[in-house]
């Protein structure tokens, strides 16, 4: 009997030890906080790379939040609400030309397009640009980098934005769509899923895409504090590697 016992008492010590090795072996997750300027399909890669685990296996627990707009965004990295800023590289510009200290430093790139459509009241397979000529226009945030792609296309077609047609910047960003279908706006620039929702209601239709007309942009990018930059590399680095391999998927 105790020759039996003393069997049972040793395998539970040896199960004991095992289970305490797992668990002091297992991956310590570094938690992340990521802003992005608006979820869209646009965006894919990022979220290939969240959902098929490649963040996990780089040691990194990422918490995503939808900013709804690039300076919604850079306020809450600033702000230490967010670790990772992504949005327009603009951004973070801006935030170096106000002399912060602690600026924003841009350190990937996901898109070098433009993600963003013209979208027109009726169907026109024969558009261009020309025909902005007198029109008005739901466009973006002064500033912002949907914005100054278009006003450069505009310009590459010459067409002056500020005198030969009307361009309405005081919606705010993700409203543009909504307000399209009441407003007297003959075009409005819209990013997906908005350009096809006013298609599948009959409201608009697109009839150009920034992103083939503009060519090669740094349209969106990935920024931390300078701070937290020098503090975390290997943080950085390997939320970069989960990113590539999205790409790459």
């Amino acid at each position: 009997m105790k020759r039996v016992l003393t069997v049972l008492l040793l395998t539970a010590l040896s199960v004991l030890a095992i289970t305490g090795c797992g668990h002091k072996g297992m991956k310590r997750l570094r938690p992340v906080v990521l802003n992005e300027v608006a979820h869209s399909v646009f965006y894919a890669p990022q979220y290939a790379a969240i959902e098929l685990g490649y963040f996990e296996e780089e040691g990194l627990e990422l918490t995503l939040v939808n900013g709804g707009g690039a300076d919604k965004v850079m306020t809450a990295l600033i702000s230490g609400d967010a670790d990772i800023g992504f949005m327009g590289s603009e951004a973070s510009i801006y935030v170096y030309q106000e002399g912060a200290e602690d600026y924003a430093v841009n350190f990937a790139q996901l898109t070098q397009r433009a993600g963003n459509f013209l979208v027109a009241r009726k169907p026109d397979n024969n558009f261009s640009w020309e025909k902005l000529k007198g029109k008005k226009v739901l466009g973006g945030r002064a500033g912002g980098m949907p914005q100054m792609v278009f006003e450069y296309i505009l310009k590459k077609n010459g067409i002056d934005p500020a005198a030969d047609l009307t361009i309405d910047q005081n919606i705010s960003f993700g409203l543009t769509a909504a307000a399209f279908t009441s407003s007297d706006a003959d075009y409005t620039v819209e990013f997906e899923p908005y350009a096809t929702s006013l298609e599948q209601e009959g409201s608009g239709y697109v009839v150009a895409s920034l992103g083939v007309d503009s060519g090669y942009v740094p349209y969106t990018a990935y920024c931390v504090k300078k701070s937290y930059l020098e503090q975390n590399p290997d943080t950085i680095q390997k939320f970069t590697n989960a990113i590539q391999i999205g790409l790459n998927k």
